[in-house]
C-alpha cells in the first residue's frame, strides 16, 4: 500500500488589524493637544490672576448699604499702574498696622489735599480749591452722617479712606492715612450674590 503522507496544517498567521497604528495615533495627538490647550489656558490664566485681578470676600458691615458681608468681588490691578487712584473710588488695600489683613473702602481725599471733619462733614481743600468744598455722597450715601472732628494734609502718595457704614468703620479717621503702596487694587466686578452682579466704572 503506498505510503501517503499528509502535509501538515499551515500555522494560522495574524495580521495587524488595519487601523491600529491610526487609533494610536489619534490618542497621541489627543493628549498632545490636550496637553497644549492645558499649558496656554495656564500661560493666560497665571499671570491674569497674579497681575490683573485678585477675588475679594467682603468681611464685616463696614461698606454696607452698599456691599454686605460675604460677597464675592474681582478687584482690578492693572489701572493703578497705568493711572492714579480717584475720589469715590472703592479700593481694596492692605491695613497698615497689619499688612497680612486686607480691607475694602473708599476714597475720600487725595495726595496733598487737606481733609476736615466736622460736624458730619466732610470739608475738603486742594491746590484747584484752596478755600475748600463739602463733599457732596448723596449719590452713593444718601443722608449719610461722618462722625469724628479731625484735620489732616496728605503727603505725596497718601490717601485718606473711609468705609460708606461710617459708625462702623475702621479707617483713616482711627489709624490715619495710606500710602499708594498700600493698594491692592479697585473693585471691578461684584460677582455674587447673583441678584447683586455689579459691574463699577
Amino acid at each position: 500500500m503506498p505510503f501517503i503522507q499528509k502535509s501538515l496544517p499551515k500555522k494560522p498567521s495574524f495580521k495587524p488589524v488595519a487601523g491600529g497604528d491610526q487609533i494610536k495615533g489619534q490618542i497621541k495627538d489627543f493628549i498632545w493637544e490636550t496637553l497644549k490647550v492645558i499649558v496656554i489656558s495656564l500661560a493666560i490664566i497665571i499671570p491674569v490672576r497674579y497681575f490683573l485681578i485678585q477675588p475679594f470676600y467682603v468681611k464685616g458691615a463696614s461698606m454696607e448699604p452698599n456691599f454686605y458681608d460675604h460677597e464675592y468681588l474681582i478687584i482690578d490691578e492693572i489701572s493703578y499702574r497705568l493711572g492714579e487712584p480717584e475720589r469715590g473710588d472703592i479700593i481694596v488695600f492692605r491695613y497698615p498696622n497689619d499688612p497680612s489683613q486686607f480691607f475694602i473702602k473708599r476714597i475720600i481725599a487725595l495726595p496733598f489735599e487737606t481733609i476736615a471733619l466736622n460736624n458730619g462733614q466732610i470739608k475738603i481743600s486742594n491746590k484747584k480749591t484752596p478755600d475748600g468744598f463739602i463733599l457732596d455722597e448723596n449719590n452713593y450715601l444718601p443722608n449719610t452722617h461722618t462722625q469724628g472732628n479731625t484735620s489732616i494734609t496728605l503727603e505725596a502718595d497718601q490717601y485718606f479712606i473711609m468705609g460708606d457704614n461710617r459708625s462702623s468703620s475702621l479707617d483713616s479717621r482711627m489709624f490715619g492715612p495710606i500710602e499708594r503702596t498700600d493698594i491692592i487694587g479697585r473693585v471691578w466686578v461684584r460677582g455674587w450674590p447673583f441678584n447683586r452682579i455689579t459691574v463699577f466704572n
